[in-house]
């Protein structure tokens, strides 16, 4: 605040006063000017509508006025336009963009010519003052030009050509205390050299200065050169050195395409080797590889192992699932090759697990499997000796046995072509006299059609069987590989052939080629595909098991490698998502495995159990 201004007087004398001249004029009446005592108020909410001062305007977003008058009446917020009302007013009002948005008084403000000039000004980095210039002309008071009529021109006086005899008395001092050995110079400081030990820790190098520790730290050693072999001897033994056919190969070669980049030579002594002619051209070469050569830094990333690791869940959210040995089933007195669950049959069993039907075969079983039919107690069994025998187990309902005995009988066995499958019947079975040894047979999801594979590493390793016709037929001509074992596709008229390292999925239909898959394992030993032919298990002699998406790439989802020895057999479970795998370490690993029909989500497999019930035998 400004202090007021005090009322001016006119002294007068005798009733007169004097003008600019001296000259007395006469005065009637003089009033003196009133002065309005708040005329130079310089208070900050003068000319502000708003007298709320300087506080938040947001204490009052919740209110329904902004603040007050001078006079302490509120004033009201005004109502908020729209934004149809806020887009016309820009379009009709041409001097919508001067106005800026005023909060204590909740209007818009419009902006004067010399406003919107000093925030360009602003906007541009200049000065805000319209008009001001920094960079005015430099009026030089003292020039540097010599004038021919100096403001002083005194000459010099004489003291200053006359050398300083109080000067001239210290220096005498000086001299005569140095020759009488009194003052002494100034103290000299010794340069100590500074050693580096380069195999210190960082530690114990404190005298060592940043940058010298950096650049130790990022120093990046030259790539060694390779150690001398037997090749390189003045003295090699003969199986290094070249005949004429390896010299003149060696010759024509292009020097690039060479595996050593000379002739080796052999000489009785050391004394006797030559001067080396390309040792100056090596070295150049040697020195071109340290100066053109790139380096890069391997940064290590520091991580703790364990948060690498997925989070697993909890095994007992994700059961049921086996956990313990039920019983033992013996009977068996030499090795077992293969087993076989009867599929969806209500039957009633010991829980001893009791033998209820033994089948004595001519040669040592290879493979067994249940067809998959409910209403048949049909069994298909390979054996050595080329055969493979169809069998009513004659266990379970009686009416499905004799309903199977009845089938077996209807079959249209008869005589077939020389070189072909041979049809026989024999007691309660059927019998296939195959052209070679036999793997494994598999049945069809419908029951009528089963597959057997060979051991032999032929062509037509491959027969497809239809039992209602009784007939056989190899639908490959051409070898593609070892056939380990064949699977049929659930819903499809397919095959899936596995060879060592290959699956191939046929088209039986239209005997095409659909897909080939490449699995990445050694030696396929175990192939299994899910109730919808989407997804295919394979185990391997290498120990690893993989999971092949067949939606998703030809390539493994995932391959896992938890067992010692080789994988035998895969399992998948029909009703529950339970995966297991069956390996020659003794022991069977149970995979908590749920296949997701909404193809936003990835497949789960996660390891659940180890069983073990078995005693390796080597």
């Amino acid at each position: 605040m400004r202090k007021k201004p005090k009322k001016t007087k006119r002294k007068l004398k005798n009733g007169k006063a004097k003008d600019e001249f001296g000259e007395p004029v006469e005065v009637k009446n003089v009033i003196p000017p009133k002065v309005d005592e708040y005329e130079y108020d310089s208070s900050d909410e003068e000319d502000l509508r708003n007298t709320i001062g300087n506080i938040p305007i947001k204490w009052y977003d919740d209110e329904a006025h902004i603040g007050y008058d001078k006079f302490g009446e509120k004033i009201a917020k005004p109502e908020k336009k729209g934004e149809i009302d806020v887009f016309l007013e820009k379009m009709e009002d041409p001097d919508y963009w001067r106005k800026v948005f005023d909060r204590q008084s909740g209007t818009h403000t419009k902006l004067t010519d010399e406003q919107i000039e000093k925030i360009e000004n602003i906007a541009s980095g200049k000065y805000p003052l319209i008009g001001y210039n920094a960079y005015e002309p430099f009026l030089d008071i003292f020039s540097s030009e010599k004038m021919i009529h100096p403001i002083d021109n005194r000459p010099e006086p004489k003291a200053r050509f006359i050398p300083s005899k109080d000067e001239m008395r210290m220096v005498s001092r000086m001299v005569h205390a140095i020759k009488m050995g009194w003052a002494k110079g100034p103290k000299q400081k010794k340069v100590e050299r500074k050693v580096y030990d380069l195999w210190a820790s960082e530690d114990s190098m404190e005298h060592q200065t940043k940058s010298q520790l950096s650049r130790m730290r990022v120093h990046m050693p030259a790539p060694k050169i390779a150690l001398p072999n037997h090749v390189e001897s003045y003295n090699p033994p003969e199986e290094y050195l070249f005949d004429e056919d390896e010299k003149k190969k060696w010759e024509e070669s292009e020097k690039e395409d060479r595996a050593i980049s000379f002739i080796p030579s052999k000489y009785e002594a050391l004394r006797k080797v030559p001067q080396y002619d390309k040792f100056i051209t090596e070295r150049f070469e040697r020195c071109l590889d340290l100066y053109l050569a790139p380096r890069q830094r391997k940064m290590k990333i520091r991580a703790d192992p364990s948060m690498l690791l997925p989070d697993l869940p909890n095994p007992n959210d994700l059961k049921p699932f086996p956990t313990m040995l039920a019983f033992f089933m013996t009977g068996h007195k030499g090795q077992v090759r293969a087993i076989s669950v009867e599929p969806e049959k209500k039957a009633n069993f010991w829980p001893t697990g009791r033998c209820l039907k033994v089948f004595k075969m001519d040669g040592p079983v290879t493979s067994v499997e249940f067809c998959p039919r409910s209403d048949l107690t049909l069994l298909a069994v390979s054996y050595q000796g080329k055969q493979t025998a169809l069998i009513n187990t004659e266990c379970g309902d009686r009416l499905l046995v004799s309903k199977t005995e009845k089938f077996l009988e209807e079959v249209p066995i008869g005589e077939a072509e020389e070189g072909n499958v041979n049809w026989r019947r024999a007691k309660n079975r059927i019998v296939l006299k195959m052209p070679n040894e036999v793997r494994q047979v598999t049945w069809h999801g419908r029951g009528d059609y089963f597959a057997t594979v060979s051991s032999d590493d032929i062509a037509q390793s491959v027969y497809v069987h239809q039992l209602s016709k009784a007939k056989s037929q190899c639908p490959f001509t051409k070898r593609k590989g070892h056939v380990q074992m064949v699977a049929f596709h659930p819903t499809q008229a397919r095959l899936f052939v596995a060879t060592k390292i290959h699956v191939r999925e046929y088209d039986l239909s239209r005997c095409l080629l659909v897909k080939k898959l490449i699995t990445g394992l050694k030696q396929i030993s175990a192939m299994l595909p899910d109730s919808t032919g989407e997804n295919l298990f394979l185990g391997s002699l290498d120990r690893r098991f993989a999971w092949m998406d067949l939606q998703l790439s030809n390539k493994p989802w995932k391959k896992l490698k938890h067992h010692k020895s080789a994988i035998r057999s895969v399992a998948y479970h029909k009703r529950y998502p339970l995966l297991a795998t069956v390996s020659d370490d003794a022991t069977a690993l149970v995979y908590y495995a749920r296949i997701h029909t909404d193809l936003s989500r990835d497949n789960e497999i996660y390891p659940v159990k180890r069983l073990k019930g078995h005693e390796s035998v080597i």
